[in-house]
């Protein structure tokens, strides 16, 4: 991931559909749609979230690639890594595209091994990203 250029960003159905409405509720809808826009602004500009700061890992690599992204909500005292706040996206090279696939905090995937949770939710709602 070495270009300047903006990826194309999304939000898939099933993270609407999910975790988002704890969220909702948690910090109501001002903050949430603030937070939600900078993850989107975030997302755009993967490359340099990954290459720039420690709140991004990949967690698959090559032209398409997973990777986790800590942030915090809009409006809290909370670091983005102290927050438990986490999205899994997919960003995808060849059609600079990035969906964001799950957002959620840490205590709506319970321990004790939240990555193996979330990659199980991942390999049976999007089976087109499991390797």
């Amino acid at each position: 991931m070495s270009t300047n250029e903006d990826y194309f960003v999304e939000v898939d159905n099933f993270t609407e559909r999910h975790f988002v409405k704890s969220f909702i509720k948690k910090y109501g809808d001002k903050k949430w749609d603030v937070t939600l826009r900078a993850l989107l602004e975030e997302a755009k500009r993967i490359d340099r979230l990954v290459s720039e700061t420690n709140r991004a890992e990949i967690i698959q690599s090559g032209a398409k690639k997973i990777v986790k992204v800590s942030f915090k909500v809009a409006g809290t005292d909370e670091s983005a890594k102290t927050s438990g706040n986490r999205a899994i996206v997919s960003a995808d090279e060849e059609t600079r595209t990035v969906r964001l696939l799950l957002i959620y905090c840490k205590n709506d995937i319970s321990p004790p091994n939240e990555t193996q949770k979330w990659r199980k939710i991942i390999k049976d709602q999007f089976p087109e990203l499991s390797n």
